[in-house]
């Protein structure tokens, strides 16, 4: 997905805009032959889109020109010949958008006021983003991660860089004319520099932390500030701070999947806990009448779970795609609603779920 879906970013994504907003989602493909099919569909949904906006009597001359042609500029940008699982095409006038991403979306066109987000919302969650901090006495650098790819972020001012006053600080070392790197004053103060900078990160963007660099920089870390000490794992590596993707990548992945294989042990702890004092809401029916009373605290989902129902008034009813009223991103729109309410969402291999069909929750007391 590009950019990082940050709150901020989503909050943009979600703001009011003149009507129409055109969102436009469709499962792609990675490989043939399922990939050869992806160009002729987004066509498609693109005819369907054209056809309703110069059909729809709210949107003026002015508007459908605009964003008919926001539309064929984004066609032109899209690239599915590296297609992750999901594409949504978000139009206006004035702008258009490309998003892709590591989960699969139903084929729909929407126009609104509103871009439609939940697809978005719930491929970012499913991908477990991270951010991991290298530190070195004269260079910090911030990466950010999920399960596809490491991307170094210029944000907040990393990446941090200093200069030595003294143009030989290693010779003078030996010689005895100046104290170690990682005790003299210039580099504490830089690394309370850079633990004031991911605080900010952290702030702006929650996401587990993985601190990397020279045993000493991390010790010195943990006495500049209060951050990094909290940090989700430190791994006493050197190097990073000038490291490539992969590098950077191969160093942190063990700590990462440790942290998710932890994650999902707790979890279930958790849910086995709250079976047992009655907070505990099992299946889709369940978990959805729970999540449209802001009572989930934490919701757990198999990775791949997928459903399509419609609601008959007083349940959520298995049903077909294409049939009337059919909701065939319903589980989505309950991860959506339920970060919005304040939940934590974890997602868990397949089959770990099967006594309550690939959905669980924990409610709030």
């Amino acid at each position: 997905m590009h950019p990082a879906l940050s709150p901020a970013v989503l909050a943009e994504l979600r703001r009011p805009r003149p009507y129409p907003a055109v969102s436009i989602l469709m499962p792609t493909h990675r490989r043939e032959p399922d990939s050869t099919q992806d160009p002729v569909r987004l066509r498609n949904l693109l005819a369907e889109a054209k056809e309703r906006i110069q059909a729809d009597p709210e949107v003026s001359r002015a508007d459908r020109i605009d964003v008919v042609g926001q539309l064929d500029r984004a066609l032109a940008e899209v690239d599915l010949v590296h297609a992750e699982d999901g594409l949504a095409i978000l139009a206006a006038p004035g702008e258009h958008q490309i998003w892709t991403f590591a989960r699969t979306a139903p084929a729909r066109v929407v126009l609104s006021d509103t871009f439609l987000t939940r697809n978005l919302v719930s491929a970012q969650a499913a991908e477990r983003p991270y951010w991991v901090l290298a530190v070195a006495a004269d260079r910090a650098v911030l990466w950010g991660g999920n399960q596809e790819r490491v991307t170094e972020e210029k944000i907040h001012g990393f990446p941090l860089t200093r200069t030595f006053d003294n143009p030989d600080p290693e010779r003078r070392e030996r010689i005895g004319d100046t104290p170690s790197t990682f005790r003299d004053e210039e580099t504490k103060t830089f690394l309370r520099q850079a633990d004031t900078a991911i605080g900010k990160v952290l702030a702006a963007d929650p996401r587990p932390l993985y601190v990397v660099g020279d045993a000493p920089a991390l010790a010195l870390l943990d006495a500049a500030g209060p951050i990094t000490k909290e940090a989700t794992a430190q791994i006493p590596h050197g190097g990073l701070a000038q490291a490539d993707v992969e590098t950077v990548r191969k160093v942190v992945e063990p700590a990462v999947r440790a942290h998710a294989e932890q994650e999902v042990t707790d979890t279930l702890a958790q849910l086995d806990k709250a079976r047992g004092r009655q907070e505990f809401a099992a299946g889709l029916d369940e978990v959805w009448q729970a999540v449209g009373q802001a009572r989930i605290a934490r919701l757990v989902v198999e990775e791949n779970h997928r459903a399509t129902v419609r609601d008959d008034g007083e349940h959520l009813v298995p049903a077909e795609a294409g049939e009337t009223g059919a909701r065939e991103d319903i589980v989505d729109e309950v991860i959506e609603r339920a970060l919005d309410t304040g939940a934590k969402v974890t997602f868990v291999p397949d089959g770990t779920l099967a006594d309550t069909h690939g959905i669980a929750a924990v409610l709030r007391h």
